[in-house]
């Protein structure tokens, strides 16, 4: 092939990858918003979840910090702050549990500020279907088994699986994932019985707080 043809031939393909990574870039651009909106208003029926709404009349989904910790997971955790007319009254905590089945398993924990679980929910996890995705509420009701249950270093040993001692109980064919969970539920309970006050008090910082601030 004439090297003319090569190298019309290559300009041609450039040119095509170019027009593509236009197109690419512009539905991207035309999507990230809804897309944004989307994570938003499902960020908010979980937190509504763990929550519930009777406990604030705040702006919760605004109301958010990041931190990091260990006791939580190696990556920045969000922070959610629950106050009705200004009285702290709950804290929606993500965390992960690292050692599941098939990997890290991100949830969130809804605390009220006496210390009582209100709820816990799984954002993401990739554990086995029909054993450990039991965790979902689409398909098994366990996650409402910590519903009310409080903390304390005293009561530690209760917070197994029942194959370990403890009070709850583990999936058929699958102990891994609800003692993963369980571990974690406890030491992120534990992370915020020593430091509520902290959590409440410190300046909101997450992304959607400072965009918030910014419109404003």
């Amino acid at each position: 092939m004439p090297l003319s043809s090569i190298g019309k031939n290559g300009l041609i393909l450039a040119g095509f990858a170019i027009v593509t990574t236009g197109l690419i870039a512009l539905t991207f651009d035309g999507t990230k918003d809804k897309i944004d909106a989307q994570r938003a208003a499902k960020k908010l029926a979980t937190l509504n979840q763990v929550v519930p709404p009777e406990y604030y009349n705040n702006q919760l989904f605004m109301d958010c910090i990041e931190i990091s910790a260990t006791a939580l997971g190696q990556e920045t955790k969000s922070v959610y702050r629950a106050r009705q007319d200004g009285a702290d009254t709950a804290l929606a905590v993500e965390f992960t549990a690292p050692d599941g089945y098939s990997g890290n398993i991100d949830l969130i924990l809804g605390v009220s500020s006496g210390g009582e679980v209100l709820g816990v929910r799984v954002l993401e996890h990739a554990e086995t279907p029909g054993l450990g995705d039991k965790i979902e509420m689409g398909v098994s009701d366990w996650m409402l088994s910590f519903n009310g249950k409080t903390y304390s270093e005293e009561d530690a040993k209760q917070w197994k699986v029942k194959k370990d001692g403890g009070q709850f109980d583990q999936f058929t064919g699958a102990t891994i994932t609800p003692r993963a969970v369980v571990n974690s539920v406890a030491r992120a309970l534990a992370y915020i019985n020593d430091n509520q006050q902290q959590l409440f008090n410190q300046p909101a910082n997450c992304q959607v707080s400072a965009n918030s601030e910014q419109q404003g």
